[in-house]
């Protein structure tokens, strides 16, 4: 049995846009727009509270995700502290694309590896268990690691490197009232796709990693994807009208993960005309998160 901190650990996480055009399952990019969970091990029993974003609608006992996830984390360390109390603050939206299972995800096996004053997991071990929760690398790679990340599977486990982002990428995101479901857009997509069409992916994901950290003006030819946008666009025509919108008046527009936020690709001098009022939409000016999840000192 592991011997465990006395004292609670404060884990702040970013935000993670994935795909990001052509990238699809293997893109991605933190983003300046926070949560913060507070662990704390206790004596007996188990208490959460939630406030912000999912305050209300998520679990707040053992199916919570981030308890499911600390759980995970903590068998993976050694054993199960006596009781658990958690304290979450959310400001990632759920379900819209912007990486708040991970987050949730990610933000347990951090604070599970600091509670643990006995072992810990290195930075593999905890992509590897990340990844195993949440089903894919490409959000918990860029929500561990900061900055511009691309992931892969080798064998049958995740790998990923990070990138610098361009001093000058300063990103929009237009994120809508309404949510999706991963799994439900998943279902959309096709079991083949046209040969002319993998081709073009392939072609701008390799231009995708120079665009995104060294030449933002091939920003446009680099995001551009016929692997999934376009087949996922039925179950959010507004996603795909404003992305679709933005491109053309020359905005290197995305959607957002799974959706339906759309992220655009700016720079620090044009982003000023992409913000203010958008019907429907919350308008989010956020900057490249450099730094991954990581523990926060001096928690009370």
């Amino acid at each position: 049995m592991p011997q465990f901190q006395d004292a609670p650990v404060h884990v702040r996480v970013p935000a993670t846009s994935a795909n990001l055009g052509p990238g699809f399952d293997s893109a991605g990019l933190a983003l300046s727009l926070h949560d913060d969970v507070v662990v704390r091990v206790t004596g007996s029993g188990l208490d959460v509270e939630v406030e912000g974003e999912g305050a209300g609608e998520v679990p707040r006992g053992e199916k919570h995700l981030v308890v499911q996830s600390l759980r995970a984390a903590f068998d993976r360390l050694g054993g199960q502290p006596a009781g658990l109390e958690v304290r979450c603050t959310n400001r990632i939206p759920h379900a819209r694309g912007l990486g708040s299972s991970s987050a949730a995800i990610v933000s347990a096996v951090v604070a599970a590896c600091a509670l643990v004053a006995d072992g810990d997991l290195d930075a593999q071990q905890r992509l590897d268990l990340a990844d195993e929760l949440e089903g894919h690398p490409d959000n918990v790679a860029a929500c561990l690691r900061g900055g511009v990340t691309f992931a892969w599977t080798e064998g049958d486990r995740p790998r990923a490197v990070r990138l610098d982002a361009h001093a000058d990428l300063a990103p929009v995101a237009f994120v809508p009232s309404t949510t999706s479901s991963t799994k439900t857009v998943r279902g959309l997509l096709p079991a083949t796709v046209p040969y002319d069409d993998a081709v073009l992916n392939a072609s701008r994901a390799a231009l995708l990693p120079h665009a995104l950290t060294v030449d933002p003006a091939l920003l446009m030819a680099a995001t551009e994807d016929r692997l999934h946008q376009h087949y996922r666009a039925p179950a959010m025509p507004e996603t795909a009208d404003l992305m679709l919108a933005l491109r053309a008046q020359g905005v290197p527009a995305v959607v957002s993960g799974a959706g339906p936020t759309v992220l655009a690709l700016t720079m620090s001098e044009g982003r000023k005309a992409l913000l203010g009022e958008r019907g429907g939409w919350r308008v989010l000016a956020l900057d490249v998160e450099t730094r991954g999840a990581h523990v926060v000192r001096n928690t009370p």
